[in-house]
C-alpha cells in the first residue's frame, strides 16, 4: 500500500484517490502519474479518469465493474509508484502572443488597483515567467495553471459574463487560464491572444497537457492578425 494516498467511495460509479502528507508540488505530482497508471491499464469499465491539484477521481460504468475492482487497481498502482513518483513524459513550453488591455483585457486596470501596481507592473509579472499548467478544467480543458508572482490573490468579478471570448486570458485568486471556447466566466480578463486554443481537427484536441509550462508574449493589437491563423500547437518552442 501506498500511506499517502488515500481511496474512498464518490457516489455510486466513482472514486476519488487523494495525495496525503505531501507537500502541494509532490501531491500533485504523485495524483497525476497515478491518472496516467490507470489510463495505461486501460480497465474495464473505467470511462473517466480526473487528476487534479491533489486527488483523482475515476468514474466508471457500474455495470461494468465495480468499486472493489477499480479500488484494488489504483491500490495497486499507488503502491507500484510510491510517494515520489518521477515523470513519465518531458513538459512542453508553449509561447503564448497576448493583447493586453483595452477591449481584449476589460479587467486590467481594476486588477491593477485591487493589487496596487500600474497596468504595466500587472502586465510584466503575468508574463514574466513561465507558468505550469497544473489541470485541465472547463469548460472544454482549459489549462489551469499556476497565477503569476501577483503581490496578493486577485479577486473573482462581483457578476459574472455571460460571455467570455475564447482566447481570453483570465486570472483569480492565484491561478491562471485561457477560456478555449465561448463560455460564461467570472474571473478577472487581462487580455486575450489571437492563437486558437483548442485544434478540433486533433486527437486530443488540446496541445497541453498538466506540467506544460506557457509564457505570454504581450503583442500590439496591430500584431493580432500575425497569428490570428496560429493554432496553440505552433506555438510550441
Amino acid at each position: 500500500m501506498n500511506g499517502n494516498v488515500t481511496i474512498t467511495d464518490c457516489g455510486d460509479c466513482a472514486l476519488v484517490a487523494k495525495a496525503v502528507g505531501l507537500d502541494a508540488e509532490a501531491a500533485w505530482r504523485l495524483v497525476h502519474a497515478l491518472a496516467d497508471a490507470l489510463d495505461t491499464v486501460r480497465l474495464t469499465g473505467v470511462h473517466d479518469v480526473v487528476p487534479t491539484y491533489d486527488a483523482l477521481l475515476v468514474e466508471f460504468d457500474c455495470a461494468a465493474t465495480d468499486h472493489d475492482t477499480v479500488r484494488r487497481v489504483l491500490a495497486h498502482e499507488a503502491a507500484r509508484l510510491g510517494p515520489h513518483p518521477a515523470p513519465t513524459t518531458p513538459p512542453r513550453r508553449f509561447v503564448v502572443p497576448v493583447v493586453y488591455g483595452g477591449e481584449y483585457g476589460p479587467d486590467l486596470p481594476e486588477v491593477a488597483a485591487q493589487l496596487g501596481l500600474a497596468e504595466g507592473e500587472v502586465v510584466a509579472l503575468h508574463s514574466g515567467s513561465d507558468l505550469t499548467v497544473r489541470c485541465l478544467g472547463a469548460p472544454a480543458g482549459a489549462p489551469m495553471m499556476d497565477g503569476p508572482p501577483f503581490p496578493g490573490p486577485v479577486p473573482r468579478l462581483p457578476s459574472p459574463r455571460t460571455r467570455v471570448d475564447p482566447g481570453s486570458v483570465a486570472v483569480a485568486g492565484r491561478q491562471a487560464v485561457i477560456c478555449p471556447m465561448p463560455s460564461p466566466g467570472g474571473w478577472p480578463l487581462l487580455g486575450r491572444t489571437p492563437v486558437r486554443v483548442l485544434d478540433l481537427h486533433r486527437d486530443p484536441i488540446t496541445a497541453y497537457q498538466p506540467g506544460d509550462t506557457f509564457r505570454f508574449l504581450p503583442i500590439t493589437p496591430r500584431q493580432w492578425d500575425e497569428y490570428a491563423d496560429m493554432t496553440l500547437a505552433d506555438c510550441h518552442g
